[in-house]
């Protein structure tokens, strides 16, 4: 019997929190440290208790094979650096039938709002939230705000992040990954702005991950569901242990000091 859509939501989300390490960067641009070996990195987020892990269908399709885990959510939206004044115009690459046939428990597409091709992005999105509506697949809208066209409300605290979540719940989607707002004021606008769950967004590899364990325990003391995080997982020594951290914040509420002493 098909799994229905709360079943899967319950177990990419459960208790609806969720730890995502999204792992679609690759498709984008190459090389990418940390997943020059996509096993070890699948591997590592997965032992490190991991809700999701996103990809893109090729992937999906190796990785599911290869583990038989549960977790693996298809990324439908792709392009690349060398897409010049394109390269923010993220086209459909897959559908939800094909996503679901090759094993994906979820779907994940991305909009950003501001650049030239906005409209077709809004479109795809629309699309798919469509054909995975009979299919019972959770689909995840990617929002950023940060294109050269946007026109901000100079009142809203949330620099368009609320107005993110705001429009990937309008087109269907079950749940929202958005940037940090700055604020645990700014980012409960945002949560406030639909009634689905969001995710953050890790930012680039680099910047200091004690300090996005900081942001992550504002982000769910103002009503946040938990953490969309790529770079800062895959790329780091150890991502087991990352996501060991970012996990006891998220499902376990302990303070960040409390999630670094996992980092060993």
């Amino acid at each position: 019997m098909a799994e229905t859509l709360s079943e899967r939501l319950e177990r990419l989300l459960p208790g609806g929190r969720g730890v995502w390490v999204p792992m679609d960067h690759g498709a984008s641009r190459y090389p990418e440290a940390g997943l020059g070996d996509t096993d070890a990195a699948v591997d590592a987020a997965i032992a490190g208790g991991a809700d999701a892990v996103v990809l893109q269908k090729g992937a999906v399709s190796h990785h599911v094979e290869r583990t038989g885990w549960g977790g693996f959510v298809c990324h439908v939206s792709a392009s690349t650096v060398h897409g010049g004044l394109r390269s923010q115009d993220k086209v459909s690459v897959a559908t939800a039938g094909e996503c679901l046939s090759r094993g994906a428990s979820g779907l994940s597409a991305q909009i950003n709002l501001g650049e030239d091709a906005e409209a077709d992005m809004i479109e795809r999105m629309g699309s798919l939230t469509s054909d995975a509506h009979p299919l019972g697949l959770p689909v995840l809208g990617m929002a950023y705000p940060r294109g050269p066209n946007l026109v901000l409300d100079p009142t809203d605290s949330t620099h368009g992040i609320a107005h993110a979540v705001r429009l990937a719940w309008e087109l269907g989607c079950h749940i929202a990954k958005v940037p940090w707002t700055g604020s645990p004021e700014s980012f409960s606008v945002v949560v406030s702005a639909a009634p689905i769950p969001v995710l953050i967004a890790g930012g680039p590899r680099g910047a200091d991950f004690t300090g996005l364990l900081g942001i992550v325990e504002q982000a769910m003391g103002a009503g946040g569901a938990g953490v969309c995080i790529g770079r800062q997982v895959f790329g780091a020594e150890d991502p087991a242990a990352h996501v060991r951290a970012l996990s006891s914040i998220v499902h376990n509420g302990e303070s960040a000091s409390e999630a670094a002493s996992h980092l060993g």
